[in-house]
């Protein structure tokens, strides 16, 4: 592939997953599968996107300052687990065999989009836990989410914000606000272990990253325009495609 069109595919993806991101989450269901169409291996692939998506989980949670403030009290226990976690899947990542990765990867994705699509069902099942703010049961589930955070990168924010919403009686802005810092923690402390022990691709990050704040400041704007109800509908729907592509290669 031509230079020109090979960093013109990288910023094209970088701004919609950033966008994406700043939408509902989701948005490495974008960078992810970019990368792989450019001949990035998966595991490299993997981490690259999960280094470029970070600059637009900071432009995202920029649009969602007043959201954030509003349920900042949540952040602490749920950041401490989520930094636990993130080390843990990424620690799982590097030191297990490439091809494992490649044979789950579309199941990861697969799982994401079911969780969100039942986010409903599950919410009423645990009408308890949301009067209670979550208590133990969000906190395990975060850990959890964090772990898959860490081994995955694409599809944490639908993840995330399936279980939020499952333990939360939050609007959606509040709860994209509270998944955008989360992620934000997952996703850095990723990016310290990929850096330092993973086979990250510099140009792609730097191309993409750069992309990334303009479409994570973009997608906040466009997500404070549309229905909670279209926002879910939209990210079950790259997550489907994603995963079918994934299955079918």
């Amino acid at each position: 592939m031509p230079e020109a069109l090979h960093l013109t595919v990288l910023t094209v993806a970088g701004f919609l997953a950033g966008a994406v991101n700043g939408v509902a989450g989701g948005g490495s269901l974008i960078s992810f599968p970019a990368l792989l169409a450019l001949g990035y291996p998966p595991l490299t692939a993997n981490v690259t996107s999960a280094l470029s998506t970070l600059p637009g989980y900071a432009g995202g949670l920029a649009g969602y300052r007043d959201e954030l403030a509003e349920v900042r009290g949540r952040v602490p226990r749920l950041a401490a687990v989520s930094v636990g976690g993130a080390a843990c899947g990424s620690a799982i990542l590097l030191v297990a065999p490439a091809e494992q990765f490649t044979s789950v990867v579309p199941y990861l994705v697969l799982v994401s989009v079911v969780a969100l699509a039942a986010q409903g069902v599950v919410a009423r099942r645990l009408a308890r836990a949301r009067a209670a703010g979550g208590g133990v049961g969000l906190l395990a589930a975060q850990f959890a989410v964090s772990v898959y955070g860490g081994y995955f990168a694409a599809g944490l924010g639908v993840l995330m914000l399936a279980v939020l919403g499952a333990f939360l009686a939050e609007d959606l802005h509040r709860l994209n606000a509270l998944k955008g810092a989360l992620s934000l923690v997952v996703g850095a402390v990723s990016a310290l272990c990929f850096s330092a022990f993973g086979p990250v691709q510099w140009l792609p990050v730097a191309v993409m990253s750069l992309a990334g704040l303009a479409g994570g400041r973009g997608g906040v704007l466009l997500a404070r325009r549309v229905s909670p109800g279209v926002l879910r509908r939209l990210v079950v729907g790259v997550g489907l495609v994603l995963s079918v592509v994934l299955f079918l290669r």
